[in-house]
């Protein structure tokens, strides 16, 4: 099973198919990622040879992908929170932050209901 960025992709799939199993590459981003490097996408994985994982593995360097790009998200978020932006605060209060309405919904966020037991 290859290594790329951190991640074991499994071989018993297209290279198109398993370079999204990497966070922060998508269908367009590994169909593209796999031309650049000059492998055919629709290849299946345990084809490749160590040349070809070694130019894959030379493509997605250019890409923030797994950690890099979960830090980059905190950072983002964490910056909101700073400045004090309407996105910044509904993420400090636990809030949804694009909009939703929370009247009916948004339990994710706002966790479970409060018993009404103690009233």
């Amino acid at each position: 099973m290859p290594r790329l960025a951190g991640v074991d992709i499994p071989e018993d799939k297209k290279v198109k198919i398993s370079l999204t199993y990497i966070k922060g590459i998508g269908s367009n981003r590994a169909r593209k990622i796999a031309e650049t490097s000059g492998v055919d996408p629709d290849e299946f994985v345990y084809d490749l040879t160590e040349a070809d994982v070694a130019k894959l593995r030379n493509a997605i360097d250019e890409y923030r992908v797994e950690g890099d790009l979960e830090r980059k998200v905190e950072a983002d978020i964490e910056r909101l929170k700073d400045i004090g932006c309407y996105r910044g605060e509904r993420h400090k209060e636990g809030l949804p932050v694009r909009g939703q309405k929370t009247q009916s919904n948004a339990r994710t966020w706002k966790g479970p209901r409060e018993s009404k037991a103690g009233k």
